[in-house]
């Protein structure tokens, strides 16, 4: 089995450096932007893609006529 020999062994621990508390530790996953605008440039695609094209009160009455007839 690879790494048998250290796999039970404890962790390293420094004598220099103190352990880094929690909230600074978590600060390091936090997310960053790494395109400026982008995120803005999402939403608004997002938001002129889900409008939904409606027919008119005319066109409805036609196509729905139409379609229930043949």
């Amino acid at each position: 089995m690879p790494y048998s020999d250290i796999i039970h062994l404890s962790r390293p621990v420094s004598t220099k450096h103190p352990p880094m508390p929690i909230e600074k530790r978590a600060a390091q996953f936090n997310p960053f932007a790494a395109l400026s605008g982008y995120e803005a440039l999402a939403t608004e695609t997002a938001r002129l893609t889900t409008a939904k094209a409606s027919l008119s009160e005319k066109y409805h009455l036609i196509f729905s006529f139409f379609f229930l007839t043949y």
